[in-house]
């Protein structure tokens, strides 16, 4: 019991400190658009081989991104995890280079088994995030020359529990249910410098409130290839749905005879989630090594995002901010154990490695903006005299502009996550 009082106050030590710092968790210019940054919602293990989760199957580390996993769990086992990065950003546009760093709060969750054909998991994670701060002068035809600035910030969070069914000894199926919420607050402000009273200074202020649920459906099906070898199909999808959300618009045009004229309404928004589709595949040799591949397609193209209202400029601005285009990407990784069964803390420890290819899914004046690559490495560390796992990880992505007239960053990325690995449900005997 001690034990599992120690494991549950560093969870929620983890958890408070990861909502803490995820307030500040990115500086990219491009989170301006659509809902942010989408996050990577995979866990320590997944991380480090280039995101692979659909056909992954572990019984002692956790995967939400298929819920069909959890039956991978044995009957004696409760597992809990939690994660957070630092990372590093580098941003270059123009021959100009700024830097960045930013710290995040990754994930929590548990999981354990109820029934020997049934498991279960629940858990925090976020989905995305805004966090930006860019400014720049414009020309008027008149010769008046202003300027602009633009900021966000912002979350949204998904809290779930799923369930994973064992149909048959290899086939899998299972469910997330996630309650899905969050606020993303938008400011842009312009100022006319040196000017008659009659030219006035602007501000507009967005807050988006978003709360509702979400569905995840997974399947996983096992095929034996010999004694020692296996394979692991992975199917995920998720189906687009609307969500419940009101954004909020004040508005603040003030001269230098006048602190300002404020308009604060409500604008009524349509906003959806898109259909999701993942599928992966893993290979298995006796213990030793683990590689896979995973594909994976976002609709956002098909996603209804419309605000009512009147004000013209208002709706153009929201039409450039939600303009949004489909999303896929690709992962392959892979990870190799020296020796399971040996003696040698060595011959335990996870050495992982992986890459990953993805498209954005949200427009620059109507154009796809950049195209992001990433390469990862990391290492599964054992906890000595403890069945748990310290996993260690390191990122590099590369997104690239494909417009000139478009910046590109640089992120190197160092992921921690620990996952506990106790023993329970079963009887002590005592002589």
């Amino acid at each position: 019991m001690t034990g599992f009082k120690q494991t549950l106050c560093t969870l929620l030590f983890t958890m408070v400190t990861g909502v803490v710092v995820a307030q500040n968790n990115t500086n990219s210019p491009y989170t301006r658009y659509g809902y942010g940054d989408l996050s990577d919602q995979s866990f320590g293990n997944s991380k480090a081989m280039g995101g692979i989760a659909f056909g992954l199957r572990d019984g002692a580390q956790i995967n939400p991104l298929n819920p069909a996993s959890y039956t991978a769990i044995d009957s004696l086992t409760c597992l809990f995890e939690g994660g957070v990065s630092l990372q590093n950003m580098n941003i270059s546009y123009n021959g100009v280079k700024l830097n960045a760093k930013n710290s995040s709060f990754d994930y929590l969750a548990m999981q354990f088994r109820l029934r020997p054909w049934l498991a279960m998991s629940i858990g925090l994670l976020p989905f995305s995030n805004v966090g930006y701060d860019v400014s720049d002068t414009r020309t008027t035809k008149d010769g008046l020359t202003y300027a602009r600035n633009f900021t966000g910030n912002g979350s949204l969070y998904q809290m779930y529990g799923g369930l994973g069914v064992k149909i048959k000894k290899n086939l899998s199926l299972g469910v997330n249910a996630s309650y899905f919420w969050g606020d993303i607050d938008r400011l842009q402000t312009m100022f006319y410098p040196g000017m008659s009273s009659n030219v006035y200074s602007y501000r507009k202020k967005t807050g988006l409130s978003v709360s509702d649920y979400k569905l995840d459906f997974g399947l996983q099906y096992t095929m034996a290839l010999g004694k020692d070898r296996s394979m692991t199909v992975g199917a995920v999808y998720s189906p687009k749905h609307e969500l419940n959300g009101d954004q909020k618009i004040v508005t603040t045009l003030s001269t230098e005879s006048e602190v300002g004229t404020v308009t604060d309404k409500s604008a009524g928004i349509t906003m959806e989630l898109p259909n999701f589709f993942g599928a992966g595949v893993t290979y298995k040799y006796n213990g030793h090594f683990i590689v896979g591949i995973d594909y994976s397609l976002q609709q956002w193209s098909k996603v209804k995002n419309k605000i009512t209202t009147d004000d013209a400029a208002l709706r153009k601005d929201f039409e450039a901010t939600y303009d949004l285009c489909d999303r896929s990407k690709i992962s392959l990784g892979g990870e190799y154990i020296p020796d399971p069964s040996g003696r040698s803390y060595f011959g335990h420890i996870k050495y992982r490695l992986g890459a990953y290819y993805t498209t954005p899914y949200y427009k620059v004046d109507g154009k796809k903006a950049t195209q992001e690559y990433g390469v990862t490495a990391g290492l599964g560390l054992p906890v000595p005299r403890s069945r748990s796992i310290l996993s260690i990880g390191a990122q590099f992505v590369h997104i690239k502009a494909k417009e000139s007239n478009l910046l590109s960053e640089n992120i190197f990325r160092i992921s921690v996550g620990l996952t506990f690995n106790e023993r329970w449900f079963f009887k002590r005997r005592v002589e």
